[in-house]
């Protein structure tokens, strides 16, 4: 890049989802609304894993990871958003844009492996109930959960340090709600090359190796559901992974449209809606989806709010 006189950007704004006057305080109480029930249902399910015993189980122990991530990515990415909606201008520095990016990556790039080990728990518990307790172990589900972290921590660290090596220059304004890698690319006034190259190779390994394992994993477990003699029994399983699939087709779709294509010809105004699925809607669905219908975890609700009441 030639040399110029370039005035160095400290600070960002972002500009949001929207800069329709009439839908910033509709879209507040939305927001608003929605993380409130992300935070509910997360912080909940972690509270109520951690204090029921019958629910130390690797099921639940992936469970409560999942909630984790879940409840870490939207503290990362909603209360800023929500800024945008009641202020005039959403200005964040440049050490806060990449930390948030940084923490986004982490916990987003954790959520896309954290689906295929909970994919792979339950083909374990259907396909081979005999070697369950072998096979998922206390140990193997620690390391499992570890690997996940790791591999969130080295793609982030990876991508967060190829963007402190380039110019930011231009004028600042972030065509999104966050801090993303896309949006934050198009204000370099250096060669983004590197990074883009990186960022497709990181995204490629992160939703189609994910997607792969979780796809094998269910097509052997509707297999053996389809062994199951009972009918209602069937639909009943069939009910709980069609949910399951759904949350997950939703979360790498989205992933998918926003980061599986070439910048060139990706619209950042159709991304910002393809993110608030994977950053927001999937976060608070997750919660409902994994327990709603789960009898555990009726149980262990009942016990913790009737042993409140005889306190």
């Amino acid at each position: 890049m030639a040399e110029g006189n370039y005035s160095i950007v400290t600070e960002f704004v972002l500009t949001g989802l929207t800069e329709k006057p009439g839908l910033q305080l509709p879209l507040f109480f939305l927001f608003l609304g929605i993380y409130v029930l992300t935070v509910l249902g997360n912080l909940g399910m972690v509270i109520l894993i951690l204090f029921s015993p019958h629910l130390h189980t690797p099921m639940y122990f992936f469970l409560s990871n999942l909630s984790f991530v879940d409840l870490c990515q939207s503290s990362v990415i909603i209360p800023k958003m929500l800024e945008k909606f009641v202020m005039v201008r959403s200005v964040i520095s440049f050490e806060e844009c990449m930390a948030q990016f940084y923490l986004f990556d982490v916990f987003a790039v954790s959520e896309c492996h954290m689906l295929p080990t909970m994919a792979y728990d339950r083909y374990v518990a259907i396909c081979n109930p005999l070697l369950y307790n072998v096979t998922m172990s206390f140990k193997v589900c620690s390391w499992m959960v570890m690997g996940v972290y790791s591999v969130g921590l080295i793609c982030a660290t990876g991508e967060t340090v190829c963007l402190f090596r380039l110019l930011f220059c231009k004028g600042g304004d972030i065509n999104h709600y966050f801090c993303d890698l896309l949006p934050l690319l198009e204000q370099s006034c250096s060669s983004t090359f590197i990074n883009e190259i990186l960022g497709l190779s990181f995204s490629s390994f992160n939703i189609s190796v994910p997607a792969l394992t979780i796809l094998s994993s269910y097509i052997f477990i509707i297999a053996s559901i389809l062994h199951i003699p009972s009918t209602e029994g069937r639909s009943k399983a069939f009910s709980t992974c069609s949910s399951h699939i759904l949350a997950v087709v939703i979360f790498f779709g989205s992933l998918s449209f926003m980061y599986l294509q070439p910048s060139s010809v990706s619209s950042m105004d159709q991304g910002k809606v393809s993110s608030v699925f994977y950053t927001i809607i999937v976060p608070m669905l997750n919660p409902l989806i994994y327990s709603l219908r789960n009898k555990d975890v009726s149980v262990a609700l009942c016990k913790i709010v009737g042993r409140r009441q005889f306190m």
